[in-house]
């Protein structure tokens, strides 16, 4: 998902994405009380407030976003699609969003529709490379701009360098990134990874069922994510489409991950002892 506005800090406030102009008071405290019932699982209370800040900031992008997210958790993937593409419509170069019309198509079976949203996102986008391994299930070669493509004016995304704080991160644990310079980070007690862009923009990246307990975290060098799964005595990978798989089965209270080259290092407090994997 993406960011959450806390009311209170000043920088959030003057950050948000919806780009019409300054959002209302009250749409965001709908967006956040979506937020919190998201968390807890509530789903259907967290969409009636996401639409419920939609309605009061027509084009509040996070609160499409975010319900268009939860929407796909549910599985219903017809009504998720939608809410997408009305991001589309408000802002056609949120390729995140673009993206995801394309992966929720191939989940309806509407490949066409897919591959087209797949020939609008460019190459040098962050979303390049998701894009590219949804066109290959779709058998499907994306179009090379014919003209040639500018460079991009801004520098390539890293960690933001500053010293400074993420707060309201529920039972911190695990700590990753990626190389676009986006920061993952486990919430133990909610189930839950998030993600935390270079602009500072805040997304559930991961909540289901299989996760339980969350610790350790790594990312391997083709975007895979892996999760010390502690209360389930497992360790879970997650490809860069999404897809959820238990990795490693039977191991007891699973702490650190380490990756070296292709060897899965994990740390395991019921064995005082540590395991190491290699990857596929």
């Amino acid at each position: 998902m993406k960011k959450i506005f806390v009311l209170f800090t000043i920088f959030f406030l003057i950050g948000t994405s919806c780009f019409a102009g300054f959002v209302s008071t009250e749409a965001m405290l709908q967006y956040n009380r979506g937020i919190d019932y998201y968390k807890i699982g509530q789903y259907d209370q967290a969409i009636s407030a996401f639409r419920s800040a939609i309605r009061i900031a027509p084009d509040y992008i996070d609160a499409y976003y975010n319900l268009g997210s939860v929407l796909e958790y549910l599985e219903q993937y017809d009504a998720a699609l939608a809410v997408f593409k009305q991001i589309i419509v408000r802002k056609p170069d949120d390729y995140d969003s673009v993206y995801k019309a394309a992966w929720l198509s191939y989940k309806l079976g509407e490949n066409q529709k897919a591959k087209t949203y797949l020939s609008i996102i460019p190459p040098n986008c962050a979303r390049a490379n998701d894009a590219k391994e949804l066109a290959a299930k779709l058998d499907y070669t994306i179009p090379t701009p014919t003209k040639e493509v500018k460079p991009a004016v801004k520098p390539a995304p890293s960690i933001n360098q500053t010293s400074g704080i993420y707060e309201n991160i529920a039972a911190p644990t695990g700590i990753t990134s990626d190389k676009e310079g986006n920061v993952y980070i486990a919430e133990f007690n909610n189930n839950t990874i998030i993600k935390i862009t270079p602009d500072n923009k805040r997304i559930v990246y991961l909540k289901d069922p299989k996760i339980s307990g969350p610790i350790g975290l790594a990312i391997d060098g083709s975007k895979n994510m892996y999760i010390a799964n502690y209360n389930k005595d497992n360790v879970l990978k997650v490809s860069s489409l999404g897809e959820i798989s238990v990795l490693i089965s039977n191991v007891k209270k699973p702490y650190y991950l380490y990756i070296s080259g292709n060897m899965l290092f994990v740390s395991c407090q019921g064995t005082d002892s540590v395991l190491r994997y290699k990857l596929p």
